[in-house]
């Protein structure tokens, strides 16, 4: 039995190894077409810098550096996944209205610069000021980390 086990955590590991260091800088145009638009869209004035394409054990998944140092990451499918803008307000559009609303009426003094999908329909965004809250599938608070 401890012999199997061993195999079962070697053979983890080497497939954990295989996927390790398999970024691979792609140009703008090989990015799905749903994350060609969206930056289009959403950040027009913005030079992209980097394109990388990332091997994970769910797919392919992508991420794009701008000059000004703003990043966002896409799934296999080219769905965002991350925005992060730590040097600009991130945009209006990409924030769904409720936590928008929320950030406004509880913290009008400050930005919202970073958003992340955790799931299907659950947020965590950060603040300028550092806060960081996630928010559940109903836009209910859960949880506030500074």
């Amino acid at each position: 039995m401890r012999k199997l086990i061993l195999l079962c955590m070697f053979l983890a590991t080497a497939h954990i190894t295989t996927y390790a260091g398999n970024d691979k800088s792609i140009s703008f145009n090989q990015l799905p077409a749903n994350s060609q638009q969206m930056i289009k869209k959403y950040f027009p004035d913005q030079s992209v810098a980097l394109v990388k394409m990332e091997r994970e054990f769910s797919g392919k998944s992508y991420e794009v550096i701008f000059t000004n140092g703003n990043k966002a990451e896409f799934d296999n499918k080219g769905v965002w996944k991350e925005i992060n803008c730590k040097y600009t307000e991130l945009p209006q559009e990409v924030i769904p209205q409720k936590i928008s609303s929320y950030v406004k009426t509880n913290y009008p003094d400050s930005k919202i610069i970073k958003i992340e999908k955790k799931s299907r329909n659950r947020y965590e965004i950060e603040l300028a000021n550092g806060l960081e809250l996630e928010f559940d599938a109903n836009f209910n608070v859960t949880n506030i980390d500074d």
